[in-house]
């Protein structure tokens, strides 16, 4: 089975997990990277004004352009696609990353950074724009993850 990992990591938290998840399943990895990237005051979740507020809070649909496009993910069965919880459900890059790529009967395992937050309502949040995608697996990692506990998660799919 031919696997990829697509995450997108606005602190270096998820990118970490990322990392591993790719380790563990032997899977190449693509960056879903924003064409303007992501400031500290941008991510300040306390400021109503803040870039990441906005975006998720007020404009749900917008989908914020990436740096490059979806990878082509014909040749992948599986694509694990990971990101921090942003108010419960996964930041609109995620959106414009599937969006960008056709999903039907394409195996994807959502895992997702956060300290608290479930990633439950992620998927929700998410298959509006992956129509035709097969969720086979959603793990909510903590920052702190190490190795073995991914290296499990990866091994019971």
């Amino acid at each position: 089975m031919k696997t990829l990992v697509a995450y997108f990591s606005a602190t270096g938290t998820t990118k970490r997990i990322a990392e591993m998840v790719a380790k563990a399943s032997k899977s190449e990895l693509f960056e879903i990277k924003p064409e303007t990237p992501y400031t500290p005051e941008d991510l300040n979740w306390q400021d109503d004004k803040s870039r990441s507020s906005v975006e998720m809070k007020d404009q749900p649909d917008f989908r914020p352009p990436m740096a490059e496009t979806t990878p082509d993910i014909s040749e992948y069965d599986r694509i694990y696609v990971g990101f921090p919880i942003w108010w419960y459900k996964a930041p609109t890059i995620v959106n414009t990353f599937f969006e960008g790529a056709e999903w039907k009967g394409k195996q994807v395992a959502l895992f997702a950074t956060s300290g608290s937050s479930g990633i439950d309502d992620a998927w929700e949040s998410l298959k509006a724009s992956a129509p035709g995608a097969v969720l086979v697996a959603a793990k909510r990692f903590s920052s702190t993850a190490f190795q073995d506990e991914v290296d499990t998660w990866v091994k019971t799919m």
